[in-house]
């Protein structure tokens, strides 16, 4: 077992003081929105086997994998870990995007690849093979976008806002049976004249904010991305507020955006992003609609369903990652979290001790399958790890 250094990143969209209140540093002053703890080569853990010498997860894992991941592991997802944890902090909205699911992210890396599409160009689609199904679980209140609802519903929002230059999609969505009422709304607004959805974009966000309520969210989303059509995009979408402790699961094809709060993410090991707005970044259409799922959808928040030993477990129907929650209480008999599989865990109350070392909030240990550990004392300490 060995206690983790991890790498924050500083996208523009995240906080600046969520992360560092957790960790109980002063902030930088700087946007810090997600801290990283996994083996990706983008920003791997760290961690020191050898006294002084500290060396990349990704390198550890290389060196031995069965060891590290054990058999079963490896011979199920490679030599590789198969999940990316993450505390993510959104003090602004984040692209409104999609993942393709796995036969789509294979044949689409697999066609940049044969066209020698640079791995880091920034139209580049696919950065690796892998799916990205992922979820998020709020630390604090965390409002987000997720799934199409009814088109009758995202109609009667548009309407509401009472800007002539909507009302062609606001015909649409009534015109049509579900599927093909939002993929020619959606194609329709990302394909749209620049110039013109700007304006229709300055009008909606005006109207929004003069009505408030519901449609709140989309004058915000505005303030920070103006004329972007992604806000038009968005009212397509559920909105959903999270309180601690619930979760979102984000499958393939479901479009989605994060707009603020704090949680933990956890994901498979994967960067296949594909944007429809709310961004500067590239927009491949033509891929984003192949991918896109356009079928209306409970966003199905997931509450953590309790075991006699104690463990949360948020159900997902991937194998890739497995999260759960521990509430430790100061006095209770020590929690064996001895398992055939890796490990991260991650503290984000109190003050646990896991085996041998004293966590802090926001601390993290990497636990190689098959090793022996115990967590008692006081907080709340979240398990990443496969499905064994």
């Amino acid at each position: 077992m060995d206690r983790l250094s991890n790498t924050v990143r500083p996208y523009a969209w995240g906080s600046t003081t969520a992360i560092p209140e957790l960790l109980g540093v002063a902030p930088t002053g700087e946007p810090q929105a997600e801290m990283w703890m996994g083996a990706h080569p983008g920003a791997p853990s760290r961690l020191t086997r050898t006294a002084g010498t500290e060396q990349p997860l990704t390198d550890i894992i290389a060196a031995d994998p069965e060891r590290e991941l054990g058999p079963a592991t490896v011979e199920k997802f490679g030599p590789r870990l198969p999940f990316l944890l993450k505390l993510l902090a959104a003090g602004a909205p984040l692209s409104l995007q999609v993942h393709p699911d796995l036969a789509q992210a294979k044949k689409g890396y697999e066609d940049e690849e044969r066209r020698s599409v640079p791995i880091d160009a920034p139209h580049r689609t696919y950065k690796d093979a892998n799916h990205k199904p992922e979820l998020i679980c709020a630390l604090t209140p965390f409002e987000g976008l997720c799934g199409f609802r009814r088109p009758t519903e995202a109609a009667e929002a548009m309407a509401a806002l009472g800007v002539d230059s909507l009302k062609p999609y606001v015909d649409l969505l009534g015109a049509h049976p579900e599927e093909a009422a939002l993929r020619e709304v959606l194609t329709a607004i990302l394909t749209a004249d620049p110039a013109e959805m700007a304006e229709t974009v300055t009008a909606a966000a005006a109207a929004a904010e003069r009505l408030g309520g519901a449609h709140a969210p989309y004058a915000r989303i505005a303030h920070h991305y103006p004329g972007d059509p992604g806000v038009i995009a968005a009212m397509l979408l559920n909105h959903v507020q999270l309180q601690p402790g619930e979760a979102l699961f984000l499958g393939a094809g479901v479009p989605h955006a994060y707009l603020g709060g704090l949680g933990v993410e956890i994901m498979a090991n994967s960067d296949n992003v594909l944007r429809c707005g709310l961004t500067p970044k590239h927009i491949d259409v033509p891929e984003l609609l192949a991918v896109v799922r356009f079928e209306a959808t409970d966003p199905g928040i997931l509450r953590p369903e309790a075991s006699p030993s104690g463990e949360e477990l948020y159900e997902t129907p991937v194998d890739e990652f497995r999260l759960s929650r521990y509430d430790l209480s100061p006095g209770a008999a020590p929690v064996d979290l001895t398992r055939s599989a890796p490990q991260i865990l991650l503290c984000t109350a109190g003050a646990p001790r896991v085996g041998t070392l004293d966590l802090a909030p926001g601390g993290s240990v990497f636990v190689p399958s098959d090793e022996s550990v115990e967590a008692s004392g006081t907080g709340t300490l979240f398990r990443a790890t496969v499905v064994a």
